[in-house]
Formats: C-alpha cells, structure tokens, sequence
C-alpha cells in the first residue's frame, strides 16, 4: 500500500485544494476572467454538493455503517441505496462539486483544474484502496454493485 492511500480525509484534501485554488486566484490575478451570473452557479454548485455529501452521510448514519473514510475496513455493511444507486462515492462527488463551485466564484482560468485534481487524487488515494477494501470484506456483492453503479456519476 502506498504511503498516502487512506491517511488524508477527504474533506482535508479538498480543503487544501480550495486553499490552493485561491492561492492561485491570489497570485495570478491576470488569469481572471468574467463569468455571467457567476454567484449563481457557484451557489448552485456549492449547494448540490452539500446536498449529495449529505445524503451519502445520512445513508451511511441509517445504515449504522462507519462514515470514517480513513477506516475503509471497518465497514459493516454495503450501502447501495438512496443516493448510492446513482454513485459510489457521493461524498467525493459532493466535494468534487463544492470545489467546482468555488473555481466558479474564484472565476480564475488558474484555479480550473483544482477539482479535477482533487478527483484525481481522491481516486488513487482514497476510492481504490477503499474498493479494495470492500471487495475483501464483501466480494461479489460488491462486485456486483460496481458493475450497476457508476463511481463518480
């Protein structure tokens, strides 16, 4: 196992990665450019994130299954309703979504690639070692779940 999978939450991660997109915005003003209605859609953004990180909590607090995403094995059951029919990792995509939001109200061509970066680095780090994890724990009904179930959307 590599020495970064599993050891930085998520949420920590995409809070460096805003702290690093605004940086940019900060440092390469020049890169700045005009987006119409750009506290709307970074509103939108922000709040559908929220929402579908919070809806993937909720189904794992119903499901009394662990929420700590460092903890990958301590999982006691596999959740594949309510939001997680439509994604594996709607906490990640949540996050995902509120740091496109953010790029949106930075409005800087810099700070862009932050969440696709976070994406990135939450799939090798975080998403591959947990699915790991949950196919030795659960095997072919995970395996199966993937095979319904997008990871991202």
């Amino acid at each position: 196992m590599n020495k970064l999978e599993l050891k930085v939450p998520p949420p920590a991660a995409a809070l460096l990665v805003a702290l690093a997109m605004w940086l940019v915005d900060y440092g390469l003003d020049g890169l700045s450019f005009a987006l119409p209605e750009r506290r709307a859609v970074s509103i939108v953004l922000a709040a559908s994130g929220i929402a579908i990180s919070a809806a993937g909590t909720w189904s794992f607090w119903r499901a009394r299954t662990t929420v700590n995403p460092t903890r990958p094995e301590a999982t006691s059951s596999l959740v594949a309703t309510g939001i997680f029919r439509f994604t594996r990792n709607p906490m990640y995509f949540g996050l995902f979504l509120v740091l496109a939001g953010w790029a949106a109200h930075l409005a800087n061509a810099g700070a862009l690639p932050g969440p696709l970066l976070f994406a990135l680095y939450v799939t090798r780090f975080q998403i591959l070692p947990e699915e790991r994890a949950l196919t030795t724990k659960f095997g072919p009904e995970f395996d199966a779940y993937k095979l319904r179930t997008r990871r991202w959307i």
